[in-house]
């Protein structure tokens, strides 16, 4: 299992409690706070004086009257119940990234997941359009933090923006969970027998999670993933797993077989899991199609194992693409450099998109 490279992936917490919610910060007026504020609260904030991290988000704003309208074909409506959000981070363009905890109904694991939405989410004119999901998995442990999630500093929410501006990206909503159920183990993204069901709390308890929370497509078109490394795996073999569910990946720096210690040699179980083994039944099965979009940088190992996968499995209904990340390293800012070179642009034509309503301006 390769390790991203990101710093932090670790614990943050001893004898396994859950970390704390962000609490809004609270300032005593001193002698340079009252000078921002002469300049203006707007100063102010932009220095970092206030913030409203920690404050309860809702992205639950124009659901209440679309919903009295008729809800197009192929568009599903929050179906609740609504989860808890607390922000965590704000971007320039006033979009944010909240955190919430969530069971998994049916894997029963408890864990955070992260949501960032597009701005055009809340525009009157797409306010009874589905919008695509991107669910992003990160590498490392993947616990108790999604890396993708915990801030902006990586710059995926920014490549989203960025490419919606240009024309070469959807305006996707990124659902960043954690994928481990530990500090200590990798999970491979799968239900390793006798361990927490990380596999299931991806495949199946994420999604329903984000369809209780937001406007998406009851069609495959409007679901996809995105990983690095260790959550690159995880994203690659859900959707060669359960193609009915999920029609592309853009998996990055990815291991291309299940080699968690985990197993303890199950090797039914872990060809269950195996994209490789899935890969091979899906093209003789003839189908569904699946978009696999590999990124590899040239500053680190993995692309033969990933041009060898193309070989042997890019045909039928399995379409591979490689982007090769100059001078890229085994990190998501190398990865989210891949996407702004192509990947974005790639995945958001093969993926349905938002429609916007004519009549509303």
């Amino acid at each position: 299992m390769q390790y991203d490279h990101q710093g932090d992936g670790g614990p943050t917490t001893k004898g396994g409690r859950r970390p704390r919610r962000p609490r809004r910060r609270r300032f005593l007026i001193g002698g340079g706070l009252a000078l921002a504020l002469a300049a203006g609260g707007g100063a102010a904030y932009e220095a970092g004086l206030f913030s409203d991290t920690g404050d309860p988000v809702s992205f639950n704003t124009m659901e209440e009257s679309a919903a009295a309208e008729e809800i197009r074909p192929g568009v599903l409506m929050p179906t609740g119940p609504k989860a808890d959000f607390v922000r965590t981070s704000r971007l320039p363009d006033g979009t944010q990234i909240a955190m919430t905890t969530l069971t998994g109904r049916k894997s029963g694991f408890t864990g955070d997941v992260w949501v960032w939405v597009p701005k055009e989410y809340d525009e009157p004119r797409y306010a009874k359009s589905g919008f695509p999901v991107l669910i992003s998995l990160p590498g490392g442990r993947g616990y108790p933090r999604n890396y993708w999630g915990t801030g902006p500093g990586l710059g995926l929410q920014q490549a989203v923006i960025d490419g919606v501006k240009a024309g070469t990206s959807l305006p996707f909503i990124l659902v960043m969970p954690v994928i481990n159920a530990d500090t200590k183990h990798h999970f491979d993204g799968s239900d390793i027998p006798g361990q927490p069901k990380m596999g299931t709390w991806m495949a199946d308890d994420v999604p329903d999670f984000t369809k209780a929370n937001f406007r998406t497509f009851t069609s495959r078109d409007g679901w996809a993933f995105m990983g690095s490394s260790s959550g690159g795996f995880g994203a690659f073999k859900h959707v060669l797993k359960y193609p009915e569910r999920f029609k592309a990946v853009i998996a990055s720096g990815v291991d291309i077989v299940p080699d968690s210690p985990l197993w303890k040699g199950n090797r039914q179980a872990m060809d269950e899991n195996n994209p490789e083994k899935l890969a091979a039944k899906l093209i003789e099965e003839g189908g569904p199609e699946v978009y696999v979009n590999f990124q590899i940088g040239t500053k680190e190992s993995g692309r033969e194992l990933a041009e060898r996968f193309m070989r042997e499995y890019g045909r039928g209904p399995v379409h591979t693409r490689l982007q090769v990340i100059q001078d890229g390293e085994h990190n998501g800012k190398s990865y989210v450099r891949g996407m702004r070179e192509g990947s974005l642009e790639w995945i958001s034509k093969v993926m349905q998109g938002p429609t916007p309503d004519p009549a509303v301006r």
